[in-house]
């Protein structure tokens, strides 16, 4: 009977805590934005535009049926900005990109 692998495990069990603390470092950032959001309306709606733009294509036919970002693109996204795909940008970075897109995109 062969015995699994200690280093392999522990990379494994690293990933995982490393997308857990992942997940509940963007719930932080999502809250703090909102919040942002209510005492700004020019914000919130540069919000909503990055938001949309973000979103997967055809949300509505896959669960949870909202116009969530594909989570392949958004590691994908995290890995070519910041060089680990479980990143999590600081809310004044997005703040800055969604006003960057607004002023060069027009909206």
């Amino acid at each position: 009977m062969s015995r699994p692998d200690p280093d392999s495990r522990s990379e494994e069990s690293e990933r995982d805590d490393r997308r857990r603390s992942s997940s509940g470092r963007w719930m932080a950032v999502t809250a703090h934005l909102v919040g942002r959001a209510l005492l700004n309306p020019r914000l919130a709606l540069d919000l909503m535009r990055l938001a949309l733009a973000f979103r997967r294509r055809r949300w509505w036919t896959q669960p949870p049926f909202l116009p969530m970002p594909d989570p392949t693109y958004m590691r994908w996204r995290m890995y070519t900005a910041y060089g680990d795909e479980h990143a999590v940008p600081p809310a004044a970075e997005i703040i800055a990109f969604a006003r960057w897109r607004r002023e060069t995109m027009g909206g």
